[in-house]
């Protein structure tokens, strides 16, 4: 006996979240569906599998189940789950990178993505060139007729908050035959869609707001409806599926996502919306906070009307997120604010109920210290979470009183 799932991809966000991908158990009516935590699956004969699952490194269905729920909140034609955000990163690098390619980067990228493509990818002859994605015509410029496959964007950026228009980048991408990719982790699906925008394929670390309580590592792909592979490119099947070609790469290497970390992570999706609105509300107050004691061009976060990318924010996001980073005028001063806090925790990583800060000079981005993505030393990022707000603002404040 199954049950067969409704189809709510017209629902609203909130909707998505909670049910897609999800039904009740057939056998006890269960409102959340088991989770799946065999390793293999019977056959009714050589060959003949139940429901399309053979062994769990090819599929498991607690992961289909969170894969359809992510595709839905982002609009995307599907999804596809990782052990992490990076290892997410790289199944679609390998998917789509040969030997001689090229790849336009952000100037002001997450220092792991950047880690990841010039010295995992660049020994195996993978150009790449960092630009201002804020910038199109930069962007325009980097490109490489015939050798770009890739323009990466994060917006907002990590962690200097810049913004990117995601539909200018793809028509700047898709003139040049480069599929365009967009780190949507930041901004989540419930403040933004780049799919909708033009972009080919989202990247989440779904670790940060998607997990939501810092107790669960992974990340996922979310790709537009009928997304193909750059011409002239096939996948290691024959295939021309962007999807597809993914798909197999996470086969062949198996950087899955286990059955109790995906449970976890679609617990996490089902309040989202609400996290994130919430985190949104307390930033502001925060970003507040800091103009009023730092000035506002010392604080970097795209609700202010003096970010430089503020109007870009307002015209592809519904919200303003959870994170603000801000300049404290020097190293020391920046060491000694994030060193005094109590309720703003030190600690790397993003988006979960708690608020953290850090200083990533020496933290989050210490990789890319002497490279053009080398961030500015006296900067400090945190990550707004739920607690009372009265209380973050009494804590930041005893923090900036040096």
């Amino acid at each position: 006996m199954t049950e067969e799932r409704t189809d709510w991809s017209s629902a609203g966000f909130a909707t998505r979240a909670i049910h897609s991908g999800q039904s009740s158990d057939p056998s006890t009516g269960a409102v959340i569906p088991p989770i799946y935590l065999s390793s293999t699956y019977r056959q009714d004969g050589v060959g003949v599998m139940r429901a399309g699952y053979d062994y769990a490194r090819a599929g498991n269905p607690t992961r289909t189940s969170l894969e359809e729920a992510l595709a839905d909140t982002e609009g995307g034609a599907s999804a596809l789950t990782f052990a992490s955000g990076l290892a997410a990163e790289d199944a679609l690098l390998r998917a789509v990178l040969r030997p001689g390619d090229h790849v336009v980067v952000p100037d002001d990228a997450y220092g792991g993505t950047y880690r990841l493509i010039s010295r995992s990818f660049g020994p195996w002859q993978i150009a790449h060139t960092t630009v201002p994605t804020s910038d199109p015509d930069a962007v325009a410029r980097a490109i490489q007729p015939g050798r770009t496959r890739l323009v990466w964007v994060e917006t907002p950026s990590n962690p200097l908050l810049n913004l990117s228009d995601i539909a200018a980048l793809a028509e700047v991408a898709h003139d040049a035959g480069a599929l365009l990719v967009v780190d949507n982790t930041f901004a989540t699906p419930v403040l933004q869609n780049p799919l909708a925008w033009g972009a080919d394929v989202v990247v989440h670390s779904t670790t940060k707001y998607i997990g939501g309580h810092s107790d669960v590592v992974g990340g996922a792909l979310v790709f537009a409806a009928e997304t193909e592979l750059p011409d002239g490119l096939t996948g290691p099947t024959g295939t021309v599926s962007l999807a597809d070609a993914v798909r197999f790469q996470q086969f062949a290497a198996g950087a899955i996502l286990g059955p109790f970390d995906t449970f976890l992570t679609q617990r996490g999706l089902k309040s989202l919306e609400v996290r994130v609105l919430r985190h949104s509300e307390n930033a502001a107050v925060i970003a507040a906070l800091l103009v009023d004691r730092l000035g506002e061009t010392q604080v970097l976060y795209p609700g202010l009307e003096s970010h430089p990318g503020h109007a870009v924010a307002a015209r592809q996001m519904t919200g303003f997120g959870g994170m603000v980073s801000f300049r404290a005028g020097s190293a020391s001063r920046a060491l000694a604010v994030v060193e005094r806090t109590q309720v703003f925790t030190l600690a790397e990583s993003l988006g979960g109920v708690e608020s953290l800060i850090e200083y990533p000079y020496a933290m989050t981005h210490a990789s890319v210290v002497g490279s053009a993505l080398e961030v500015p030393d006296d900067l400090v990022r945190v990550s707004v979470g739920l607690e009372t707000v009265g209380d973050l603002v009494a804590d930041l404040d005893r923090a900036l009183a040096l």
